[in-house]
């Protein structure tokens, strides 16, 4: 099949960068706000532990289930991996984007005669790695490496 230049990066290369730009975002997002809540409800123990002695059990109960959530919520992230995802996903973002105006302007590896199939090298190569990445580090996890 062959495709043309402007098919390729309007339907491959800026399709993949739109998906990890997004994917970046919303990772990056997700982890801050439960990032957040947990500096919250950490901070908020010392200041609820104050009220223990002048009132009752409840207040125990409370600093218990603040607690509980903050594990919680520290566990989920290390299973879903927000963090790294928003990093890991903003760099592939990045470097699509850098190939894509190293090709459009003709620089670097790009001033060359055919700089099209060096450019479908380069990104199915930056793809192709992300995925094989993904693949290693959820085989290792579900092995539980």
């Amino acid at each position: 099949m062959d495709m043309s230049e402007e098919s390729y990066i309007n339907e491959r290369l800026d399709d993949q960068i739109n998906w990890y730009d997004t994917k970046s975002m919303r990772s990056q997002n997700v982890y801050k706000l439960f990032r957040g809540l947990v500096i919250i409800l950490s901070a908020s123990i010392p200041f609820f532990v104050g009220f223990i002695a002048d009132f009752n059990k409840h207040w125990e109960y409370l600093v218990s289930g603040i607690g509980v959530i903050i594990v919680g919520i520290e566990g989920w992230l290390s299973i879903t991996k927000h963090h790294e995802n928003w990093i890991e996903y903003r760099a592939i973002c990045e470097t699509l984007r850098h190939e894509k105006y190293m090709y459009l302007t003709r620089t670097g590896v790009y001033d060359i005669e055919n700089p099209f199939k060096v450019l479908v090298e380069r990104v199915e190569s930056i793809i192709s790695k992300e995925n094989l990445n993904w693949a290693s580090l959820n085989n290792n996890e579900s092995r539980g490496d």
